[in-house]
């Protein structure tokens, strides 16, 4: 299995909805891209499967060490040796790609006393990619990457409502403590899955939170860059339409995952890519 294959069936594993974006691109940035989710999924599995917290920070140790062995052109796995040729094509910035590995924060830090800090767990996780995938759609005006860093942050606000009774379960609550007691909701409601008029109106709240974000990113996007730019177009549409269901089946995300059919992410993806 040669290393763009091996990420290709990551990506397609994953079941992610950004994978419905991809199908868009052209052959070189679709390679590129999908090698990127291939490295984000690798590090994200190294915290989230470990058992042991010590063994995953050797791991992303060893991440670490492995990103700076592939800028200095002799990667050993499959991911980074998938996304090397695109580093200097793309203009992907080492520091960007160190940054992903942030995600340690999990190892750390299970709860978030605000939103500030809340914020800054996403960018690690998400706005930093968003950074990098905007390079790789492509983009002219330098405004463009700062829409596509706060579209990552709405992403992962998007992932922590959606996944909010999964996280609890696994003794993680990244809605913020401050947040939490202003609705009247205790980490034990979360995590026994106690759902409530209370839980509800604190998801109104986390959900508009998202949204606002969604509309302070699409009007950063500079107008001549909207094109290359479909790809995090299209997984908006598809993250927007999920907070959508989520918020009309009253937020019952405690004891269930609620996801969009692979045709409706696919309907969704293509009715952008013709908007646009």
């Amino acid at each position: 299995m040669s290393p763009d294959e091996y990420c290709q069936q990551k990506t397609v594993q994953s079941g992610s909805s950004f994978y419905y974006s991809f199908l868009f691109l052209p052959p070189e940035r679709r390679r590129a891209i999908t090698a990127l989710y291939a490295f984000c999924r690798e590090v994200d599995d190294t915290v989230d499967e470990a058992s042991d917290a010590s063994l995953a920070r050797i791991k992303l140790a060893w991440w670490r060490t492995e990103v700076s062995t592939m800028y200095k052109g002799t990667p050993t796995h499959p991911v980074t040796q998938a996304l090397k040729p695109h580093l200097e094509v793309y203009h992907l910035e080492e520091q960007h790609l160190q940054a992903i590995t942030g995600m340690e924060m999990d190892l750390d830090q299970s709860r978030y006393l605000d939103y500030p800090g809340l914020r800054k767990y996403c960018w690690h996780v998400a706005g930093v990619v968003g950074i990098l995938s905007a390079s790789i759609f492509g983009y002219t005006n330098p405004q463009t990457l700062q829409y596509a860093e706060k579209l990552g942050l709405a992403f992962q606000l998007t992932n922590i409502i959606r996944d909010v009774g999964d996280d609890a379960r696994r003794g993680r609550i990244y809605l913020p403590v401050n947040e939490l007691q202003q609705f009247g909701v205790t980490a034990a409601d979360l995590m026994n899955s106690r759902h409530s008029e209370k839980f509800e109106a604190l998801m109104r709240f986390q959900t508009e939170r998202a949204q606002s974000m969604y509309d302070e990113a699409l009007l950063l996007l500079p107008k001549e860059d909207r094109r290359a730019q479909r790809p995090g177009l299209m997984m908006a549409a598809i993250y927007r339409t999920l907070l959508d269901e989520i918020a009309r089946d009253n937020f019952h995300v405690l004891n269930q995952r609620i996801s969009l059919t692979p045709l409706r992410k696919l309907w969704l993806a293509w009715k952008t890519y013709v908007r646009n």
